[in-house]
């Protein structure tokens, strides 16, 4: 397949390189031309704008940080949409919202569009193994499954509805992945507080009916190593938080819990920076109490 992508960050980049082993044939852009140098030397082929990475191409991909720079390589001057040819599909695997694709979709005519944003971390995007849950034309979802399982798990590979429920669905497994965090923060600190062992506490709640696959395995890098996982950054989950609490506006839903959860976060990122790891609100619990919450070695199993 013709194929075009655009966004070489942390998780674009690799899933395009995964695009280029597969047997695409492949053209790429991004803001910086360094972050395709790697890819060229590979032989996928270098667009200049939005616009030109269309050129020829069966499929176009965006990987992008935010709605606003999916709009605007989309929509603004040279943009991807005047470069789509009729019956070709732009596939945005951001993490965004069922808006942005609502504008797009008014103006693309004849051209396709899913929703695709996907779970897994750059560990996943570098294995090929990532969640992706697409929303849009399911037909339109069949004829790309290949180009998806090229980046994808394709026991993962999910069609979750029409267009915006993609988006939806990742907005709403960030946004409980991250209460999770800071509800097990905020459990281990009172129980370690007020005098049970943390090893003896976690595993009373594993347990329990309270027991989840972050406090059986997510948490495990802060508690047995102290690594809040820099691999994704404050800034983007206080993005992907401040997403979830809006599209909850939008659906005429009260987010009580999702807005304070949203609000340890930007505190975390007001303490620890913009850079600093997805998991850092639990060192806010740490600092807090001057007690790291560590397990003694094997201590986890």
């Amino acid at each position: 397949m013709k194929v075009g992508f655009i966004g070489l960050g942390s998780m674009g980049g690799p899933m395009s390189r995964n695009i280029l082993s597969a047997g695409h044939d492949l053209l790429v852009h991004d803001i910086r031309r360094e972050a395709a140098a790697g890819l060229e030397v590979a032989g996928a082929g270098w667009a200049a704008t939005p616009q030109d990475t269309a050129a020829g191409r069966e499929a176009v991909i965006t990987m992008l940080p935010a709605p606003a720079h999916v709009e605007r390589v989309l929509l603004g001057p040279d943009g991807l949409l005047s470069g789509l040819a009729p019956g070709s599909v732009w596939i945005d695997m951001s993490t965004s919202v069922p808006a942005v694709g609502d504008r797009v979709r008014a103006v693309a005519g004849d051209v396709a569009v899913l929703d695709a944003p996907v779970s897994g971390m750059a560990a996943g995007a570098r294995a090929g193994t990532l969640q992706i849950f697409v929303g849009g034309e399911e037909a339109v979802f069949h004829r790309v499954r290949p180009l998806l399982e090229a980046m994808g798990d394709p026991e993962r590979i999910l069609y979750v509805g029409g267009h915006g429920a993609g988006y939806t669905v990742k907005l709403m497994i960030n946004l409980l992945w991250f209460a999770h965090l800071v509800a097990t923060a905020e459990v281990l600190t009172i129980g370690t507080q007020a005098g049970v062992d943390l090893a003896t506490l976690r595993r009373c709640l594993l347990a329990s009916p309270a027991a989840s696959n972050f406090l059986e395995r997510d948490v495990l890098s802060v508690l047995e190593a102290g690594d809040y996982d820099d691999s994704f950054a404050l800034a983007l989950a206080c993005k992907d938080l401040g997403l979830a609490v809006d599209l909850a506006g939008h659906a005429g839903v009260p987010a009580e819990v999702s807005a304070v959860v949203e609000q340890v976060y930007r505190r975390a990122r007001a303490q620890y920076g913009d850079a600093g790891g997805e998991m850092l609100p639990i060192k806010l619990y740490e600092d807090l109490t001057r007690t790291p919450l560590r397990l003694p070695p094997s201590a986890s199993s």
